[in-house]
């Protein structure tokens, strides 16, 4: 059983932060910000950031659903870990400076992936149906931090 990930990243014009406390926020942000992929959200305890237990289904194909129940936590700054009850998936975001009121946001998921030919597909096709999905989530999270008004 191979380890199968997924990676995207992206530039976005507000600062880390700002950003970071907009990834953490699973109670209002998050659900603006998810693509239609994911359904039945609900935040079960806590709401931001660490202590987080949050409930969805991630549909990465017609066929492929998956039903994630994330347990989150901060090991370090600017970092957000989401492990799933449900399976070996982990998603780790990571926001860190890039320039004057810049941010690089980086998403990598994570899972032990199928063995033999199916493994094969999902190793060679899932990576990047991710990766879509997740280039959604972070462009409507750039259009929402970036629109935020700046602090005095």
């Amino acid at each position: 059983m191979a380890q199968v990930e997924a990676t995207t990243e992206r530039i976005i014009a507000a600062d880390p932060e700002t950003v970071f406390d907009a990834l953490a926020d699973y109670q209002d942000t998050r659900p603006k910000v998810l693509p239609a992929h994911f359904s039945e959200y609900e935040v079960r305890e806590g709401g931001d950031g660490e202590g987080t237990l949050v409930h969805w289904k991630l549909q990465a194909t017609s066929k492929r659903v998956r039903d994630c129940l994330l347990e989150v936590t901060e090991p370090t700054d600017g970092q957000l870990v989401e492990k799933d009850r449900n399976s070996s998936m982990v998603t780790t975001w990571v926001v860190t400076p890039a320039g004057e009121g810049r941010s690089k946001a980086v998403v990598t998921t994570v899972w032990d992936g199928a063995g033999g030919i199916g493994g094969f597909f999902e190793r060679t096709f899932a990576p990047k149906g991710l990766a879509r999905i997740y280039d959604e989530l972070l462009a409507k999270l750039a259009t929402e931090t970036e629109k935020a008004p700046e602090a005095s």
